[in-house]
């Protein structure tokens, strides 16, 4: 039982963390800490009353864990070309090209580092795995636990719903991922008010340099046009991002109802940083996410765990500076040694 003491304890917190608000980024480091103390806990386990068989088990993990980022690092690539052939070059839909690049980059250079066996190479190496290893750990984490975000129940009940914008097609038209959305929100609106509710649905996003009309309403006309009663829906047209979306959709739900509830809507890769936003601003709602193409989803995840690695940047970009540091006074100790 004691080897299994750090997961259960991690996995403690996990569930204090999410019965308290299921909206933080610490649940999901606390679930992947909890999932690695368990599989370091179960290994030795069986080393314990299995040498040998222990042995294997590293042996195996080590090599599947391998292999799996080799593989990875080929599928983002893919994925990334495919990216700019159905949407385009921009920064946003290199994400997944960009990452398994510089995945299979890390990889060349620990091979090279270890056949030409110099210390600086040896040194760069370590410091760019332990780098790596820092953030595919956050990454793993993010992932997984968004994945989990998503099938938890929301409320029974709520005021509202509030749908997030994401852009116009040709200034004015309601592209596909936005009325994904859309269609999302009138699922939710419809299965509240079957339960004698009276929500009101709040389509949220200003206007764009490049658009007519703000997106609240292009999104409100898209319902209508599809059969949505028109006095059940509300606009919030100032926003330009996911925070404004929030806040401004935040101000309105408490000048009419200072004791609101909500459900937010947004897309799948989208809704677990949406829920960390809804936090930090206050919002009293949880988000659900609709469906996104497959191709879309890796450099969107990507791009979302950029943003939320980002908005943590003292305390990541403080972590990654110690492992550097950490890299150059071993690069350094180790030549003193040899001199």
């Amino acid at each position: 039982m004691l080897p299994f003491a750090p997961a259960i304890f991690c996995f403690a917190l996990f569930l204090v963390g999410v019965l308290r608000d299921r909206r933080r980024f610490s649940n999901a480091v606390f679930l992947g800490f909890a999932v690695v103390f368990a599989v370091i806990g179960w290994v030795a386990e069986i080393g314990r009353e299995h040498p040998v068989v222990g042995g294997i088990a590293i042996l195996v993990i080590l090599a599947v864990l391998a292999l799996g980022i080799v593989v990875f690092g080929f599928f983002l690539i893919a994925n990334g070309v495919q990216m700019l052939r159905k949407e385009g070059r921009s920064l946003g839909n290199l994400m997944s090209l960009l990452a398994g690049v510089l995945i299979l980059a890390v990889i060349v250079l620990l091979i090279v580092a270890i056949a030409q066996h110099t210390r600086t190479l040896i040194v760069i190496a370590g410091t760019a795995m332990a780098l790596f290893g820092y953030v595919g750990f956050l990454f793993l984490c993010f992932v997984g636990y968004a994945f989990l975000y998503g099938r938890l129940r929301v409320r029974r009940d709520a005021d509202y719903v509030v749908v997030l914008g994401s852009g116009l097609i040709g200034g004015h038209r309601v592209p596909p991922l936005l009325a994904s959305r859309l269609e999302r929100g009138r699922a939710v609106h419809e299965r509240l008010s079957a339960r004698g509710g009276r929500p009101v649905l709040l389509t949220s996003g200003g206007q764009g340099p490049d658009e007519e009309l703000p997106e609240s309403h292009a999104m409100a006309d898209y319902l209508v046009e599809h059969g949505f009663p028109a006095d059940r829906i509300e606009r919030e047209d100032r926003s330009r991002t996911t925070e404004e979306n929030l806040r401004f959709s935040r101000a309105l739900m408490e000048k009419a109802n200072p004791d609101y509830r909500c459900v937010i809507v947004t897309n799948n890769y989208h809704a677990f940083r949406a829920a960390l936003t809804a936090r930090r601003c206050g919002v009293k709602g949880q988000v659900v996410g609709s469906p996104t193409a497959a191709y879309f989803w890796p450099s969107a995840t990507i791009r979302e765990f950029v943003a939320v690695f980002l908005e943590h940047k003292v305390i990541n970009l403080g972590i990654c500076l110690l492992f550097i540091l950490s890299g150059s006074t071993l690069w350094y100790a180790i030549g003193l040694l040899r001199g």
